[in-house]
């Protein structure tokens, strides 16, 4: 397995990204392992009478498409989380395509410490926002 970039190698402004359609298994899945079964993504007759008028994905669903594409992409195999801030702007419903980018802003190479922008979209949609500082060892 490539271990993606090394530290040296990223550049502030370089980014990466990846794309998932969230399904209805991924959500009963993500259910199933975390435990989080919240009739706003589970039942859909107590969904309709929410706000969003059906299921949603979890929003932790697509924070782990921002990990996926941090592991993955940039900084790649072998990085680690150290931290991550992120706000929920919109929903995701099952059939969205979630666009995840991250963008390095800044990088500090003596402590291997890579900071990036991470942002999910459907469309032209913020539904994740936030930021995340990783360790390329």
């Amino acid at each position: 397995m490539s271990e993606g970039f090394s530290v040296e190698e990223m550049k502030v402004g370089q980014s990466a990204s990846m794309s998932k359609t969230v399904t209805e298994a991924d959500i009963i899945l993500f259910a199933g392992i975390t435990g989080d079964f919240n009739p706003a993504h589970i039942d859909e007759e107590y969904a309709k009478q929410s706000m969003f008028k059906g299921r949603i994905a979890h929003g932790m669903l697509s924070a782990g498409f921002i990990s996926a594409t941090l592991a993955m992409k940039l900084p790649g195999p072998g990085s680690i989380y150290l931290g991550q801030n992120m706000k929920f702007k919109a929903p995701v419903k099952i059939g969205d395509t979630v666009k995840t980018t991250v963008t390095i802003t800044d990088i500090n190479i003596d402590k291997k410490i890579v900071k990036l922008d991470t942002v999910c979209m459907v469309g032209e949609t913020k539904v994740v926002i936030g930021d995340c500082a990783m360790m390329k060892p």
